[in-house]
């Protein structure tokens, strides 16, 4: 049955998953809904807003995965946009988890197959159904490529009741456009689909080997595959691609001839527009021209480049004038007609040009920028950013936009706007007043942001991602900025100066590499639902009725396709499962920058377990954390629901303890299951960290925080979650401890990475030592270098010694445990084991007590017992 029409955005439609279970947890204190704490959530798609001490850590599962089909289509809804980031790392003094630098293109070539080690031999002309994979079929399938899906647990509860507990929740998180260091495989002809659902041919299917007939592993029908897979022995199909790997490609290149990639360098038809605030102070333009100096250098000289200045007029420079800086001026106050557009566009300037012949043009225009001269507050200053994004697309698009007449041109990857902006947009389309306390502000609020979000999808539409970096202390008004990068798949990002961390990001966000027109299919098996999606893209209706009857695919459609993001999935099964193993099926559509359309194909499968001991176990603590964390934020919209939330984490911590746990005798207290040590821990770092707690000050950042942790990878929502904290060794190695206060040790050097800020801590005696202090300094800033290379946005990274005042933004991330008991101390922090008793007695003399409880004080404030560390 083809899906139903996709509501509008922002639109929840009233059907819920089928039989809802009520959920014992009960409603935060100052909940508005009278909903309970964590009722079967109805699916949103939200494009909201981008390794550790665990023991069981969230690698991909084994490639004995499958897929699997939906049956009731899940419902979907709109708000915040989308990011992009990951945090690979350079192998270093400290085991660290890595993962792949910015993508790289499909290579169009087939490698070898892998084969499986003495494969069964069936009978030639046999018409039994012959299972595809032995039961050993990890032994030959890479485990790498299933770092694209990572499941909270490897096990799926066959009962019903057990398996859809919500404080605990089943899902995974997709990561569409991460690449893996050896490509997954290449098939360039037609794929094989399931003519009743549409899933595609995989390794899990079982294979007629006379007839060459495949059994979809989600609907269990039989579909002809035109005899290319009849074979007279099961290991002679090993030599298709998507019967040997769980993760393959489909590739049709542009001129369909096998092997064919187009040599021009794909920036050339991707180009990069600067749109640059002008009303600037002498401070932040200095820096601001620091930055965009050292941004050209950096650029490709194929990259083509225009630069736009906007305050009250826009002006578009010129990049065939070598001898002076010269623009075109436009009005801001409005937006530009066809005819001034047409008349600067086909006039005689060139107004995007590639870098290796016009960086000299580019520099000196940047030193002939000058700071405002007028004297008038930041805030109120005269900003036209809604007309410069709209003259900055009409430059992309060119001569033909008018001769196109709606019809989008195909470019090789996505062209960027990088607006780099120091306050609100206060002029023109798009603008709101300067004071608040205008008469009309909620109405011209709501009408900007209506616009904002407009001219997103326009952007969008022509394959252009729009990317707001913002700097200074003047407030930019993130309400109404938001829905433009969002709807055009960019990011929103906030910043302390134009100094170093923007110099960063404004290069990083050049060089990401983003496929376009993408779309990702998602199908589960065994009457598995999906009830709710969060990442950055939107439902979309794909009516397939006429070449799939029964297609009951859950279809997403995807603002970019970036290796920094990921879509969080909750699942819940609609009845008992009866089979051996669930299947799930992914598959990614989305032009790649070489104009090549790819179709990845990721089938998961699952063991279905009754026990649900041998479940627990199988929960991957960190994805399970990530899950849960992306849930909760979801519904965090501004800082008094950020409150209600923590409240639903106690919740869930209880109601996990009285599902999961057991009773103490005599007692009513409950134990917390001790096969999910770790999952408390990082909740507790969630709820009093910058996401859920008070430690962030301004709205502005809280949201911009938010947006980008709901569509962030794996590895930066962890860390986002819970940050990692690494101390300085003699001979510049580093040891990783637990994120306790335990760590701030007077003679030692700290490096704390949380996500989005990196902080390095110097005890006062270390301190007091120059010598020791900068090379401790010196290792720990290259760590932190290295941790965070390819992160996007790039993290702040502060330097700073015990006692000063700056100090506190370190102290606060870290759970206060210098008021336990010795014994529990020494249980959860073992390295105060390594200290004397004189050392440990001047470490407990340097605290400052203050109320916060620590972890194991909020643990039995719940009537929970902590598990014991791992």
């Amino acid at each position: 049955m083809a899906n139903p029409t996709q509501p509008n955005v922002g639109f929840t439609p009233e059907r819920e998953s089928p039989n809802p279970e009520k959920s014992p947890i009960p409603p935060p204190p100052s909940f508005v809904a009278a909903s309970p704490g964590f009722p079967p959530p109805k699916l949103h798609l939200q494009q909201d807003q981008a390794s550790s001490r665990s023991v069981k850590t969230p690698n991909a599962l084994s490639p004995a995965n499958g897929v699997t089909t939906g049956s009731s289509v899940p419902h979907l809804s709109t708000p915040p946009g989308p990011p992009v980031f990951t945090s690979p790392v350079r192998p270093a003094a400290v085991p660290f988890r890595t993962s792949p630098a910015s993508p790289q293109p499909v290579a169009f070539s087939s490698g070898s197959l892998p084969t499986s080690s003495s494969p069964p031999q069936y009978p030639n002309g046999s018409f039994e159904l012959q299972h595809q994979v032995s039961d050993s079929v990890e032994d030959h399938v890479p485990i790498g490529e299933s770092s694209f899906v990572l499941f909270s647990a490897h096990k799926v509860l066959k009962q019903k009741k057990q398996g859809n507990v919500p404080s605990l929740g089943f899902g995974a998180l997709v990561s569409p456009g991460r690449e893996v260091s050896m490509g997954p495989h290449v098939i360039q002809r037609d794929p094989h689909r399931c003519q009743s659902c549409g899933a595609y041919a995989n390794i899990y299917c079982n294979i007629l080997l006379g007839s060459g007939q495949w059994q979809c592993v989600i609907c269990r029908k039989l579909n002809a595959s035109e005899g290319e897979y009849i074979a007279h022995t099961k290991e002679d199909l090993h030599r298709f691609p998507e019967l040997s790997s769980p993760m393959f490609d489909y590739v049709q290149t542009g001129n369909k001839r096998p092997g064919f990639v187009p040599v021009s360098d794909s920036r050339m038809s991707a180009p990069i527009v600067l749109v640059i605030d002008e009303c600037l102070d002498e401070p932040h333009l200095h820096h601001l021209q620091s930055s965009l100096h050292a941004f050209v250098d950096s650029l490709p000289t194929t990259t083509r480049l225009g630069i736009i200045l906007y305050g009250r007029t826009v002006s578009v420079y010129d990049l065939s004038e070598e001898a002076m800086a010269s623009a075109d001026v436009l009005p801001g106050d409005k937006s530009p007609s066809q005819e001034s557009l047409k008349a600067l566009i086909y006039g005689t300037g060139i107004y995007l040009s590639p870098m290796h012949a016009s960086l000299a043009v580019a520099h000196s225009i940047f030193s002939s920028l000058r700071a405002y001269k007028l004297n008038i507050p930041e805030a109120s200053r005269d900003r036209c950013l809604g007309a410069a994004v709209e003259v900055a697309l009409a430059i992309i698009q060119g001569p033909s936009a008018d001769l196109s007449r709606g019809v989008v041109k195909r470019t090789g990857g996505n062209s960027r706007i990088i607006v780099c902006a120091g306050g609100p947009n206060t002029c023109g389309p798009g603008s709101v007043p300067h004071s608040f306390n205008h008469p009309n502000y909620p109405y011209m609020e709501k009408t900007a942001i209506k616009w904002m979000e407009n001219l997103g999808r326009e952007a969008h539409r022509h394959n252009t991602i729009i990317d707001i970096l913002c700097a200074g202390t003047c407030p930019v008004r993130v309400p109404i900025l938001h829905p433009l990068a969002k709807a055009s798949g960019g990011v929103l990002v906030l910043h302390d100066d134009f100094g170093e961390a923007f110099g960063v990001n404004l290069q990083r966000a050049s060089a990401r590499s983003a496929g376009s027109h993408g779309l990702l299919e998602l199908r589960t098996s065994d009457d598995i639902l999906i009830t709710q999606v969060v990442g950055p893209g939107e439902e979309s209706h794909v009516d397939t009725h006429e070449s799939f009857k029964n297609d009951t695919a859950l279809y997403i459609q995807m603002l970019s396709v970036e290796e920094t993001q990921s879509f969080s999935l909750s699942m819940e099964t609609e009845g008992d499962i009866k089979s051996d193993y669930a299947f799930f099926q992914f598959a990614i559509q989305y032009s790649n920058v070489y104009q090549a359309d790819v179709s990845r194909v990721i089938t998961v499968r699952l063991p279905t377990v009754d026990s649900i001991s041998a479940y627990l176990e199988s929960v991957q603590d960190e994805v399970a954390a990530v899950l849960i964390a992306k849930r909760t934020l979801l519904r965090a919209k501004n800082h008094s629901d950020a409150i209600d939330m923590r409240a639903t984490v106690d919740e869930r911590i209880k109601d996990i303890a009285l599902k999961f746990g057991s009773q103490l005798p005599k007692s009513k207290l409950h134990s917390f299951p001790k096969e999910l040590s770790l999952l408390p821990e990082l909740l507790f770092h969630l709820r009093r960290g910058p996401l859920l707690g008070s430690i962030i000050g301004h709205e502005d950042e809280r949201s911009v925080l938010r947006n980008l942790f709901l569509n962030a990878s794996f590895d930066l929502s962890l860390r986002m979650v819970a940050p990692r904290c690494l101390m300085h060794r003699e001979g510049g190695t580093f040891e990783e401890l637990p994120a306790y206060d335990l760590a701030m040790q007077s003679d030692a050097a700290v490096v704390l990475d949380h996500g989005t800020d990196v902080f390095i801590w110097l005890g006062a005696e270390l301190a007091a030592d120059e010598g020791r202090s900068a090379a401790a300094l010196a290792a720990c800033r290259t760590l932190a270098e290295e941790l965070t290379e390819y992160r996007f946005p790039a993290p702040r990274i502060l330097a700073f010694k015990e006692g000063s005042s700056q100090a506190r933004y370190f102290v606060s991330r870290l759970i206060p445990a210098h008021k336990d008991p010795p014994y529990e101390q020494e249980a959860r922090f073992p390295q105060l084991r390594s200290l004397t008793s004189e050392q440990r007695t001047k470490l407990k003399a340097s605290f400052v007590h203050f109320d916060d409880p620590s972890f194991c004080e909020w643990m039995r404030s719940l009537k929970v017992v902590p598990p014991q560390p791992s």
